[in-house]
């Protein structure tokens, strides 16, 4: 078994991976396929933190844009999260994978709430956590939250796993064909430039806090154990321990 370069990692999925080619809701086979892929990072005894996004449910962004209250949209996307964070916890655990759902929404029934230490606790018994509802407070993204659960609970790096990219490119690709793709990045550059990595609040966190990003693409099976290997894959944005 080939050693893994990190010991504990966050995998940030936005919600349209869950969605697979439907483009809304949740696709059971793909939720399948990555609490498969979840399992294969368990197995090479690699801490596996997931934060979960809502777009393939609600965006609420969107629901701001048409006239809605901006903070009851966002709360509605962070409840979408939760759904998100739900049915990986169901696949996971139907493949003998121990996980919880974390809340920062306080919601026993079906989560327990956010509490830092018995997230790292969880995590050093080889359980999966998945951390839903974003960090409970409107006007943040999940991306935001990924650097922030990150940098509590000491995750070695953030694994950004998108659709239909396999990196971070000086254009859009699907428009431009002399798009450039990128191997590394400084987390300057990314501010500087306005590329489409994270926003700007959870860069500068994880600049602040020299958290690496690799960003990949996730329609490929194995690559979310590759990037946490370590192995050469995406683009890898800020330096790694």
């Amino acid at each position: 078994m080939s050693t893994a370069k990190y010991k504990r990692v966050i995998l940030k999925l936005s919600g349209e991976s869950l969605a697979g080619d439907q483009g809304f809701g949740i696709n059971p086979a793909v939720v399948e396929s990555i609490a498969a892929q979840i399992k294969e990072i368990r197995e090479h005894d690699i801490e596996v933190a997931v934060v979960v996004g809502g777009g393939n449910i609600w965006r609420g962004l969107a629901g701001s844009n048409k006239g809605m209250d901006r903070a009851t949209a966002d709360y509605m996307g962070m409840l979408a999260t939760v759904m998100n964070a739900l049915a990986l916890q169901d696949a996971l655990e139907k493949m003998d994978v121990d996980s919880r759902v974390q809340s920062a929404i306080e919601m026993r029934q079906v989560a327990e709430p956010y509490i830092r230490r018995k997230a790292i606790r969880h995590l050093e018994k080889g359980r999966v956590v998945i951390f839903g509802a974003g960090t409970g407070n409107p006007y943040f993204s999940t991306d935001t939250t990924a650097a922030l659960r990150a940098a509590e609970i000491e995750a070695e790096v953030i694994l950004m796993g998108k659709k239909n990219t396999d990196g971070v490119y000086d254009s859009d690709p699907n428009k431009n064909p002399q798009a450039r793709k990128f191997d590394k990045l400084e987390y300057i550059e990314v501010l500087q430039r306005g590329l489409a990595v994270m926003d700007s609040t959870a860069t500068s966190l994880c600049m602040d806090n020299k958290i690496p990003i690799v960003v990949f693409n996730i329609d490929h099976h194995e690559n979310i154990l590759k990037a946490a290997m370590g192995e050469e894959i995406g683009t890898t944005v800020g330096g790694c321990k």
